[in-house]
């Protein structure tokens, strides 16, 4: 029972703030309340209000100081002595605050103050994002009353009863409010010092976008730079195979392919014509046999990066983010649990549950009678648990899901329920072929496969090729019918797709020879990776939304923007994931109370001084400058990377509007005075070798001499100046 006290006046109450109006919905209907206010609801022992996700936003610069309102270099690095709030801004007018959520702060102030509220409970999403969502709020209203968290996977009945029943103090949380309020101040200095000083340092005529930077955006837009180079690079090459048609005394067919040194693939097909040559027209025997039975498990649970990968590979038209979205909903509908998990197996102590969820998803399956509840090591494993378990469907059963929906909770029912059938079971044979009356180093090989039992795939509706294989056995004799030669084009790697980039996140760029191995399962739980589940489609979504990159199909392709940012923005460790990773692993571990929130905002800040002063000095970033087709280019400026043109009075840089100063003077006193002249063909020697030679040049007494010239920058006067290099 939920006890409810009482003071003089009459009932003492529970404020619940949830995160959203539905889960608030959710609530109240567990505990039976019905009656709707403005802005919240009221039983008599609860009252249950929300917030729509963050009502408070961090002050921008100019909030800090009206003088800084203008990107202006001189302006940064700023970095507050203490970070403040205000009410989130307007989404059409962002010099106003949001009337909704100002209306909303000052009815939770109002209900905070009631002498009647005693408590109050915290009910956000079990997250460091959720948690600071109610906490920012609660400290900006300086409430001195008790906080209490309720912290619950789902929000069905049972849950939110059994959840209120075992509140937690909200200052338990404290480790993962330090991890929540790390990153936001975190990601704010990144982006509000970086992003101002970069687009202030590096726009021009060419491009006027706001350079986003980013502590997850830009490793991630790297992972996809470095596809599309490798794809690019890539030497197209053939291999040649040698397959063979055989046929049984009973008149039945089997293919093989030549093998040797346990490979079927050949750099060049001469030999293989010989092979074929010599094999032509021979009788062959089964020199050996071998039979395996193999079994496949069926994949781990869903976790977020999973689930999304799934869906966006089997299905056309979805992203990532529209899978999360889609996912929160049924979440917040009580069909699923909280859908922002790393993890792919559950916590020991929901057997029970997922006993009860189990009997209630099954009925009516075809093949109910084949799925039997185990406690299996696969499923339920707590030390493979950081926070939340993996997704599963609930004991609530769906009625009137949309398209979008359906798919996606079929999936993680689908998944669910495969982890209760049998493994799938195939049998593969192995035929070992040699011609007869013919010297050859090799043999023939041929396989098939027929599927046993298809055990968890009739749930996960995978289908299985199976290549039948004819009654056969060693010592049979068989005629070679046929043979041919066949050209393989390697073909490059693809580009990336939201669920290959998901992966690569997650993993931080570490590959595992397995796709599900248990050594991967941890390494994700670890916290080392770029971004977290939450934030994933977010970043891909932004990544698109600023220009870095674009979609064909499916495909991710950097953008020429987005390629400039990685080969020239000179904060090199933002492209770094190993950087990435340590940072959000630093991230991981203040919530796990291993590293203190202070302690990372201090390494933060100096990270954020140095990079201002590599961006104020740096020389070498610019946007390409596009040229008019009838413009002859002599080469690239050494300074900014831009093409070296000539005009009027001089060889110089096209980027010249953007302040680029590299130039070579027609009437250059200094090659006047040696007996030359600066030509085209001199400069374009120049910047294509570094250095340019002459013969017969004058001395100041007349003497003629060789020299190689080279125009060299003086670092302390920073302009360029003439080198002699004799030549003997």
């Amino acid at each position: 029972m939920i006890k409810i006290r009482k003071d003089r006046q009459g009932l003492l109450k529970k404020l619940i703030i949830a995160e959203k109006p539905s889960v608030a919905r959710n609530i109240a209907d567990a505990l039976g309340i019905r009656g709707r206010k403005d802005g919240y609801m009221e039983g008599e022992a609860y009252i249950i209000t929300w917030v729509f996700g963050h009502l408070l936003q961090l002050y921008d610069v100019k909030d800090y100081d009206e003088s800084r309102r203008q990107w202006r270099m001189e302006n940064f690095p700023f970095i507050p002595q203490t970070f403040q709030y205000r009410v989130k801004a307007d989404a059409k007018n962002k010099q106003e605050a949001d009337s909704g959520a100002k209306k909303q702060i000052e009815l939770i102030r109002s209900l905070c103050e009631r002498e009647d509220v005693e408590t109050i409970v915290s009910a956000t999403d079990y997250d460091r994002e959720g948690q600071i969502i109610a906490d920012e709020l609660l400290l900006y209203l300086e409430t001195k009353k008790q906080i209490e968290r309720l912290l619950l996977n789902e929000w069905t009945k049972d849950e939110v009863l059994a959840g209120l029943k075992k509140l937690r103090p909200n200052s338990d949380l404290q480790p993962m409010q330090d991890a929540g309020f790390g990153r936001q101040i975190a990601d704010w200095l990144i982006g509000i010092n970086l992003t101002s000083v970069a687009t202030v340092k590096y726009r021009n005529s060419n491009h006027d976008k706001v350079l986003n930077i980013g502590r997850v955006l830009l490793p991630t837009l790297k992972i996809i730079y470095d596809r599309d180079k490798e794809i690019e690079s890539f030497q197209v090459s053939k291999y040649y195979k040698l397959a063979a048609l055989f046929k049984t005394k009973e008149g039945e067919e089997l293919e093989g392919l030549y093998y040797e040194t346990d490979s079927e693939k050949f750099d060049g097909e001469e030999h293989l014509n010989r092979v074929m040559e010599a094999v032509k027209g021979k009788k062959a025997v089964i020199t050996g046999k071998s039979v395996e039975q193999k079994r496949e498990y069926a994949p781990y649970l869903f976790n977020l990066s999973n689930l999304q990968g799934h869906i966006t590979g089997r299905f056309k038209g979805w992203t990532s983010e529209q899978v999360l979205k889609t996912a929160q909903e049924l979440y917040e509908k009580k069909l699923i649990t909280y859908p922002r998990t790393a993890s792919r197996v559950l916590d020991e102590s929901l057997k029970e549950k997922a006993a009860k969820v189990l009997d209630i998803v099954k009925k009516g399956l075809p093949y109910e009678q084949e799925i039997r509840f185990t406690s299996s090591k696969r499923v339920f494993d707590s030390k493979k648990v950081e926070s939340h378990s993996a997704i599963i469907p609930t004991y609530v059963l769906p009625k009137n899901l949309t398209q979008g929906e359906q798919i996606v909770y079929d999936a993680v029912k689908n998944r669910f329920v495969a982890q209760f059938m049998a493994v799938s079971e195939s049998e593969e044979t192995r035929l070992e072929i040699q011609a007869e009356d013919v010297e050859i180093p090799g043999f023939f090989e041929a396989k098939g496969k027929v599927l046993l039992q298809a055990g968890w795939k009739k749930a996960e509706e995978v289908s299985v090729k199976e290549v039948l294989m004819p009654p056969a056995q060693k010592g049979d004799k068989l005629e070679l019918k046929d043979c041919s030669v066949k050209e393989v084009v390697r073909k490059p790697p693809k580009h990336h797709t939201e669920k290959t980039l998901l992966r690569v996140m997650e993993t931080c760029g570490k590959r595992y020879e397995q796709e599900d191995s248990e050594e991967m399962m941890m390494a994700v739980l670890s916290g080392f990776s770029i971004g977290t589940p939450a934030t994933r489609a977010e970043t891909i979504r932004k990544l698109r939304e600023v220009g870095y990159i674009k979609t064909k199909g499916k495909s991710l392709i950097c953008s020429d923007l987005g390629r400039m940012m990685v080969e020239t923005f000179p904060v090199r460790e933002l492209f770094d994931l190993e950087y990435t990773g340590r940072l959000e692993k630093t991230l991981s571990d203040i919530e796990k109370s291993k590293f203190e929130k202070e302690a990372f905002l201090d390494m933060i800040k100096a990270f954020i001084k140095e990079s201002v002063q590599t961006i104020k000095e740096d020389r070498s970033f610019a946007s390409k400058v596009s040229l008019p087709e009838n413009i002859t280019t002599l080469g690239l400026c050494p300074e900014c990377g831009n093409p070296v043109v000539e005009t009027e009075k001089a060889f110089g840089c096209s980027n010249w509007k953007n302040g680029c100063k590299y130039a070579i003077w027609k009437n250059d006193t200094f090659i006047r005075s040696l007996g030359k002249t600066v030509s085209p063909e001199m400069v374009r020697l120049l910047l294509a070798n570094g250095k340019v030679g002459f013969h017969g040049l004058l001395s100041k007494k007349g003497n003629k001499f060789s020299a190689y010239l080279r125009y060299e920058k003086d670092e302390e006067k920073g302009c360029y100046r003439w080198k002699l290099e004799f030549i003997n």
